[in-house]
């Protein structure tokens, strides 16, 4: 989280730094922008640009100082990204298709960390929890399984899924497996009634000697 609090902190400096000139006309201002977008989105795409963030994140220093400075720093974000021209930067920024992917992939790991954080915790369990529990989610998920979009892909996906040569190995694999079994269990079974029938057939003729 700190990482991306400093991450927007800072885009949000630079762009702001190339708007602070003042007095320029409206084609500047875009200019301004479409180059601090394009700055912004070959920082986050570069490997340099990474391993920089990465090393100063790691300074032992670095991170003294943003404890030490978590007022100063949480005010500066809160008075950068509601002013006008941060609101107006961020909502163009993430209309940009190329500037949200390059963003996304830049904190994939973090975001994956937070959510199995999450996860684990008990809190977020239970709210969880009381989100499925919810007439309302509970009503909005059965007319999505009823939908007509929903069961045709789940129909494409039984297709695919059944036209895989693995699925298909499997059930060649379990129904040979099945006819074994069925065929040992039969075999047994005669073997086991054959042994009845001798048994009574000894038996039978011993009581007809033992009455002679």
């Amino acid at each position: 989280m700190k990482k991306m609090v400093l991450l927007l902190l800072t885009f949000s400096v630079v762009f702001l730094s190339s708007c602070s000139g003042g007095g320029g006309s409206s084609s500047s201002g875009q200019m301004d922008y479409d180059q601090t977008k394009k700055m912004v989105v070959d920082i986050l795409k570069s490997d340099d640009g990474k391993k920089a963030l990465k090393d100063v994140m790691s300074d032992d220093k670095m991170k003294q100082e943003l404890i030490m400075d978590q007022g100063i720093v949480t005010h500066t974000i809160e008075k950068t990204l509601t002013s006008d021209k941060g609101a107006e930067f961020w909502k163009k920024a993430f209309e940009d298709p190329k500037f949200t992917e390059a963003m996304a992939k830049s904190m994939k790991k973090e975001n994956e960390k937070l959510l199995k954080d999450l996860m684990k915790d008990p809190e977020y369990q239970g709210m969880m929890m009381d989100i499925f529990k919810d007439p309302e989610y509970q009503k909005v998920v059965l007319q999505i399984l009823k939908s007509k979009e929903y069961r045709e892909h789940l129909q494409n996906v039984l297709m695919e899924t059944v036209d895989s040569p693995l699925f298909k190995t499997k059930i060649q694999s379990l129904l040979m497996k099945a006819a074994e079994d069925m065929k040992s269990g039969g075999s047994q079974g005669q073997q086991g009634g054959q042994g009845n029938q001798q048994g009574q057939g000894q038996s039978q003729g011993q009581s007809s000697s033992s009455s002679s």
